[in-house]
């Protein structure tokens, strides 16, 4: 839980002094490995196939990394993805009950909720005339890594205020999310306002309430946007003048270098392909060498094609299992929860998926934190059955004297 919160929120790069640059998610680490030595309730992190995907993945990258032209360069970016996958086993082999995912979730969801709701506020008080930045020296520093973060954890905010009781708190929660997103529009992040759009399409065709929900996003365009300064609308409309951006251009050119990495070298190269002798040999548009500004043309130049279509399998099983909470987990009272996270992870990851064709955050740890949670409630799912099942073939099973015993500790349980 002192993992998540450090490499979510970053709250020691706001502080002043030598905690700014302390190694805290090197110490959160030692700490939960300490922990991990000594408990016995840890059981395999393999819960399901996105999670074997994501181990196969992972050795592909250590490979591709290790077959690529400079290892040398490769190794910071190398050691900080692995410090992620590392940990995501980890938090697998841990949690294990609900209390453990919904804190896991509070946590993860909150820390970035928190920077939203600051985001939002300054867009508020300088009526969008300032970017919104992230957490500095972080995956989501600049404001467009910032912006797709904080679409990523609306729905997920969503989640957590359909497990709140109390009027108050949705309340709360829903001001969350409309500074979220107002923070997204602040940061002046194009790939941020496609995502956006997507996202609210799918959270639309998903709400039981879609003509209130059609009503609230009509009500919040028209007071948001007209707030807006010219310069947001004069850079949002480049999104349709592709052919005259610089910044477009630039793009479609690491995106082509990308491809022809990838068809040059089986392993791709490396841990980045943003070396000037790879934009000079197959660069379309121009040689200067910039980022590829797409989680999927990075994983391409880096790891070539297998690497991409592991990749892809791990977000699309992934969606698939967050649909099998949905399907499954829907029927009784007690199991509700994972319905709703699997309904709200399968929007979280229609938005990084549109978000992310747009940034290169391919190795950003919040998605992996989505499957996380799905595979974890998945596995608390399937023991709730085995459970029932149990206590059902228990019941039919002991004398008659004893069943009504068992039906009272069901029903207390």
């Amino acid at each position: 839980m002192l993992w998540t919160w450090v490499s979510t929120m970053n709250p020691h790069r706001y502080a002043w002094g030598f905690i700014a640059t302390a190694p805290v998610a090197a110490f959160t680490v030692g700490v939960t490995l300490l922990g991990l030595v000594f408990t016995k309730e840890r059981r395999s992190p393999f819960l399901g196939l996105p999670v074997v995907l994501l181990a196969i993945f992972v050795s592909w990258i250590t490979v591709s990394w290790l077959m690529s032209h400079n290892v040398a360069d490769g190794y910071w970016l190398w050691n900080r993805s692995m410090k992620i996958f590392f940990m995501a086993f980890i938090t697998l082999m841990l949690l294990q009950t609900k209390e453990h995912i919904m804190t896991f979730a509070w946590i993860m969801i909150g820390s970035l909720a928190i920077l939203g709701a600051k985001g939002g506020a300054f867009t508020l008080a300088t009526l969008g005339n300032y970017r919104v930045w992230g957490p500095p020296d972080t995956f989501i520093e600049g404001n467009n890594e910032f912006a797709l973060a904080l679409i990523i954890i609306i729905p997920l905010i969503h989640f957590l205020q359909l497990q709140v009781s109390r009027q108050v708190w949705r309340h709360i929660l829903s001001i969350v999310m409309l500074l979220c997103v107002i923070a997204a529009f602040g940061s002046h992040s194009r790939g941020a306002l496609v995502a956006i759009i997507a996202m609210s399409g799918v959270f639309w065709w998903r709400s039981p309430n879609k003509g209130a929900l059609a009503i609230l996003f009509f009500i919040i365009a028209v007071a948001m946007l007209p707030m807006l300064p010219e310069h947001w609308w004069t850079r949002m409309q480049t999104i349709s003048e592709y052919q005259v951006d610089a910044s477009a251009i630039g793009r479609l050119n690491a995106w082509h270098v990308a491809w022809e990495v990838a068809k040059h070298e089986l392993f791709g190269a490396g841990m980045s392909y943003q070396y000037s002798e790879y934009f000079f040999l197959y660069g379309k548009y121009e040689t200067i060498v910039r980022a590829a500004h797409s989680i999927y043309f990075e994983i391409l130049g880096n790891h070539g094609f297998i690497g991409l279509f592991l990749f892809l399998l791990i977000w699309i099983t992934t969606f698939r299992e967050a649909g099998w909470l949905m399907r499954n987990a829907r029927s009784t009272p007690h199991t509700l929860w994972a319905a709703q996270l699997g309904a709200m992870a399968q929007v979280s990851l229609v938005g990084y998926a549109v978000g992310g064709a747009f940034l290169s955050l391919a190795y950003f740890d919040l998605p992996y934190n989505i499957l996380i949670m799905v595979m974890l409630a998945k596995a608390w799912v399937m023991s709730q059955d085995l459970k029932d099942q149990a206590i059902e073939t228990g019941v039919t099973s002991c004398p008659p004297h004893k069943k009504l015993m068992a039906h009272q500790n069901d029903s207390s349980g």
